[in-house]
């Protein structure tokens, strides 16, 4: 069985790196739709709607071109790699929505930036080439 530390990790924005990342979250679900009937003793479910959304927490970087593409509005190929991305590392992809952008700052930390983000289609599971 094998584990993986999270500073393995990174996203893609198509073929392009966001980089600065510091932190990544990626969920995905479904909706559960009741077809329990009269008569029945146990409550039955089908399967619903599917969906994935995440976010993405970065050290700003107005320069890098990842970053450069996720703009509140933007439509994606998200491409999120918990493992790395060196040939056979499990990786997620699918088309999202940049739903948010935050940008941070004191006068005592760095410029931070967090991203929000929702699929629009399927998430697929994939191995890197």
């Amino acid at each position: 069985m094998a584990t993986h530390t999270g500073s393995e990790g990174t996203i893609k924005i198509g073929t392009d790196v966001v980089g600065e990342l510091r932190s990544f979250s990626l969920e995905s679900t479904a909706e559960t739709i009741e077809d329990t009937s009269m008569g029945d003793t146990n409550r039955s479910y089908k399967v619903g709607l599917k969906t994935f959304t995440g976010t993405a927490s970065v050290y700003f970087d107005e320069t890098d071109a990842g970053q450069i593409l996720l703009v509140a509005g933007a439509e994606i190929t998200l491409n999120v790699y918990p493992e790395g991305a060196t040939s056979g590392d499990t990786f997620y992809t699918g088309t999202a929505i940049v739903t948010g952008k935050t940008v941070n700052s004191s006068f005592d930390g760095m410029v931070e930036s967090e991203i929000s983000f929702t699929g629009t289609g399927a998430l697929s599971e994939a191995t890197a080439p």
